[in-house]
């Protein structure tokens, strides 16, 4: 399973790309209010940083709109994957990107059958929102295990991409369900460093090398 970071921080990117782990990058319009940057800025920022899909969301609600934004964003760098927001629209735009060869991430995805919608209609990657589910009381894993299990015996190609997460678990839940790639928060990613065990043993190699030089 490849690592992205769900993230529009450019600090927080060259951070954890500097671990050697880092293979693409998801943003959303959220993310980069945060930041109070303009899209395009942070797009040419990041392409710098992360060798890997690069994941900027269009903001039309219309199928042209759309289409608009994703050609301007898509000349930024070979590497922008164009996020579009599972709808009626947004299938209609995801099928002309993909006859114009224009890589897209289909975003909110919450059913098997959305997710095969956005598949059939051409999207590169499909973004099941896990995390989101779970605080509404649903399995949100259930939903990962159901889209690969129809993407396997249909031999569909396009690529599942596990979103919303919300801990350490659910990265290796998303890894073990089969999902080909987890987007994760940069808080994340510096949980999955920690174990009382592992900080409890480098403490024990210190004393023990420090005791034996006496």
């Amino acid at each position: 399973m490849k690592l992205f970071i769900d993230t529009a921080n450019v600090e927080e990117i060259r951070e954890i790309g500097e671990w050697g782990i880092l293979e693409g990058v998801t943003t959303n319009p959220s993310l980069i209010a945060k930041e109070g940057l303009k899209l395009e800025d942070v797009m040419k920022e990041i392409v710098e940083i992360v060798e890997g899909p690069i994941s900027a969301e269009v903001m039309g609600l219309k199928a042209d709109e759309m289409l608009v934004e994703g050609r301007a964003l898509s000349e930024i760098h070979p590497n922008i994957v164009i996020k579009v927001p599972f709808c009626e629209e947004g299938l209609k735009a995801i099928k002309k990107f993909h006859e114009e060869n224009i890589k897209t991430n289909c975003t909110l995805i919450f059913s098997p059958a959305q997710a095969l919608l956005a598949a059939k209609a051409g999207a590169t990657f499909v973004s099941p929102f896990l995390g989101r589910l779970d605080d509404i009381g649903h399995v949100g894993m259930d939903l990962i295990e159901s889209i690969k299990k129809i993407f396997v015996k249909g031999n569909i190609s396009t690529e599942i991409i596990s979103a919303s997460i919300r801990g350490p678990q659910h990265v290796i839940q998303a890894a073990e369900a089969g999902s080909d790639i987890a987007t994760v928060p940069y808080k994340v990613f510096k949980q999955m460093l920690n174990h009382p065990l592992t900080e409890n043993g480098i403490e024990q190699f210190i004393r023990d090398y420090e005791g034996m030089k006496g």
